[in-house]
């Protein structure tokens, strides 16, 4: 482990990305917060959002399983919540953690005592957070075929084609949870991605306490980027296909915000010097290296992320 007086990370995001980067990260520190999407609408969150009016459950789960105690207590309980139901009936597809979460909502009032209860029974590092204090949707506007069309849900959104027009979260102006926004405020590094950028990412930034947390910490900011940017791979979100754009959508949403790192995959840089001014022009440093599971992978390999994360924080525990 890296040792600090404050080592404390943040790291932001939802789905398997950010569930990479946990898995990173705890390597490296075991003060951890994760402040996770709460927009799903699709799967066993959607289906679980549609009877009960809770939190999507998916993403959560995935945290509190990356975060699970190094035991066997603390791994097979993590098995446990992503173990999903097979078979034909009511319950095929739905992840055990999932049902557990939607239990322990229904029956008590503040979500958080409910991440705080499951991540106490698998003996989880660090935290798990909600983005908002509230459930959202996301709704975007694409223009397809040259016209503009309005896509609603966050498996809409990511599975949109066409370029991205504008992005927004319903309730426009939620409230943040307080625990994220103080973890915000004490943190030392703060990690963005990777993941869907439109439905992971950049929702971050349209809690407006939660922006304006983020542009005033003094926490230094890592932007992790996709291994997908490239528009020649399949499954890349058209809008925001290369990692300039990606950068560009985050300057849109929160133009204050700058970041200390930019970390990139080799593979998907095509224009070094480019991509480098950008980071540059928003205050950070690149780093690129080989991050992916294996050649032509869209997944990050959490021991590479391990090792870049310990690279950057061992060099910056001073100052």
């Amino acid at each position: 482990m890296t040792s600090s007086k404050n080592n404390k990370v943040v790291a932001l995001g939802g789905g398997h990305g950010l569930a990479t980067t946990l898995r990173a990260l705890r390597q490296v520190t075991h003060e951890i917060t994760a402040i996770v999407t709460v927009a799903d609408n699709g799967g066993s969150s959607g289906r679980l959002r549609d009877e009960f009016p809770i939190f999507p459950p998916g993403d959560l789960r995935m945290a509190l399983a990356a975060l699970c105690g190094d035991d066997e207590w603390g791994r097979s309980w993590a098995q446990i919540m992503q173990y999903r139901f097979t078979g034909e009936g009511s319950m095929q597809g739905h992840a055990v953690g999932n049902l557990l979460l939607a239990a322990l909502w229904d029956r008590d009032n503040d979500p958080v005592e409910g991440l705080d209860r499951v991540a106490s029974l698998l003996k989880v590092v660090g935290r798990v957070l909600p983005m908002a204090a509230v459930p959202l949707d996301i709704e975007a506007t694409f223009l397809i075929e040259g016209r503009p069309e309005v896509v609603r849900g966050q498996a809409q959104v990511a599975a949109a084609p066409g370029a991205l027009q504008s992005l927004r979260i319903i309730p426009t102006s939620p409230p943040a949870r307080p625990e994220a926004l103080e973890a915000i405020n004490s943190a030392r590094w703060i990690t963005m991605g990777p993941g869907s950028w439109f439905t992971s990412v950049l929702p971050h930034l349209l809690v407006p306490a939660q922006r304006e947390a983020l542009t005033r910490t003094s926490a230094q900011r890592i932007i992790l980027l996709n291994l997908d940017a490239d528009p020649r791979m399949t499954g890349a979100e058209l809008a925001g296909s290369t990692p300039q754009e990606h950068l560009s959508l985050i300057r849109e949403y929160a133009p204050e915000l700058r970041c200390d790192f930019v970390i990139a995959d080799s593979s998907v840089v095509t224009d070094h010097q480019s991509l480098e001014n950008q980071v540059q022009s928003m205050g950070g440093t690149l780093i690129t290296a080989d991050l992916s599971e294996s050649a032509g992978s869209i997944h990050h390999d959490p021991e590479k992320l391990t090792s870049v994360f310990r690279h950057i924080m061992s060099n910056r525990l001073v100052g």
